[in-house]
């Protein structure tokens, strides 16, 4: 049987992701899914703008509208998943800045929310 990350939400991200279509949910659920036993599904893609591999967007469309999630695993034994949101604009296939600046203040988020788990696990 395979280990398991625990999967943590950042802000308003799984009620974002509940907010979603169905089809959309599931797929983007089993990207987590798969990223909690440490590897990579395939729609998953680095987010530029990050160094490297450790922030990660799955992107699906449906029905003419396409839905983003974006999680990072560079935290260590956990997996953060920092934002989930419908892409609206029609121009090109970047993340918009308020998406991305949105991202950035996650990922600190979550790295003070890392922090003090360690911490916590550290004193018992």
């Amino acid at each position: 049987m395979e280990t398991r990350k625990p999967l943590v939400w950042v802000g308003s991200t799984l009620d974002d992701l509940r907010d979603f279509p169905a089809a959309a949910q599931r797929t983007l659920g089993y990207a987590l899914h798969i990223a909690q036993l440490g590897r990579k599904h395939p729609d998953a893609k680095p987010l530029k703008g990050f160094g490297g591999a450790g922030v990660l967007e799955v992107v699906e469309d449906h029905d003419g509208d396409t839905y983003r999630l974006v999680y990072t695993v560079r935290l260590g034994e956990r997996l953060y998943a920092l934002h989930a949101f419908q892409k609206k604009s029609r121009r090109g296939t970047a993340t918009p800045r308020k998406e991305m600046d949105l991202v950035r203040r996650r990922l600190q988020e979550a790295e003070l929310i890392h922090e003090a788990w360690l911490k916590g696990r550290s004193t018992k």
